[in-house]
């Protein structure tokens, strides 16, 4: 299985999607319901959920070099395609995206930084960073920003080198949290939420051979800040690319 799913998405340069990846993903967003997925279900085994389980393998030889925390099997980094719909207006069964999430080994899922990547019919979203801190980790990434935030930025900086990604606003509060000093050179980082960068690429960059090229490149760049983001909490401190 694995040898035709590298026949058929990987034509020497890199594992990439296809048109029938778009289609597919097109005709999930105007008739996102039950019915019309099962009846394609094996058009999205086949065109949308094999070659990201491909990429994602292709991402993680590349992670073993500069985030080995990070590898995941494809099966895990994926992200369902089916939403939780348990606690929301938007019934809606299934996201109209396919999603990847490389977390750091030890943390849940959605916990700690990690690297991102989605791909719809519209566009391909790169992402790093922090982005659903548990109070634990948004409490300890705001103490470590008190003392390293000239690091932080110097990180930031990299990630955001040559426009590869910009950096989020971080979700602000509109002052500092309780314990924190307003009147610290950090303060604008500590008063966010969520810290991270990204990128959206156009759709077409997922039919690109040099998909995966792309997306290590800005993943190995915003290393740095998630291994500072993670450090708090895991207190396993590797080298920051001398950015410390």
């Amino acid at each position: 299985m694995v040898g035709v799913l590298f026949r058929v998405y990987d034509d020497g340069m890199g594992i990439h999607f296809s048109t029938a990846t778009m289609k597919f993903l097109r005709g999930l967003k105007r008739n996102n319901d039950r019915v019309w997925f099962g009846e394609r279900k094996d058009i999205y085994e086949r065109a949308v959920k094999a070659p990201m389980v491909a990429l994602v393998g292709e991402v993680n030889e590349a992670l073993a070099v500069f985030a080995p925390e990070h590898v995941r099997p494809p099966q895990k980094a994926m992200l369902r395609i089916y939403r939780d719909v348990r606690f929301s207006s938007d019934k809606r069964p299934y996201k109209i995206h396919q999603a990847a999430w490389w977390g750091r080994e030890g943390m849940a899922k959605t916990s700690g930084a990690g690297f991102y990547l989605s791909v719809n019919a519209e566009r391909v979203v790169v992402a790093a960073g922090l982005f659903m801190p548990d109070a634990e980790q948004l409490l300890a990434v705001r103490r470590m920003l008190l003392q390293r935030h000239q690091a932080f930025r110097a990180a930031v900086k990299a990630a955001t080198k040559r426009g590869a990604m910009t950096a989020s606003d971080g979700q602000p509060l509109t002052r500092a949290p309780k314990g924190f000093p307003a009147e610290h050179a950090a303060v604008d980082l500590i008063k966010q939420r969520r810290w991270g960068v990204s990128v959206d690429l156009p759709a077409e960059a997922a039919l690109e051979p040099g998909l995966v090229r792309e997306v290590v490149r800005r993943f190995r760049l915003a290393a740095a800040m998630v291994e500072m983001l993670n450090a708090p909490v895991t207190k396993k401190r590797r080298p920051l690319f001398g950015l410390d």
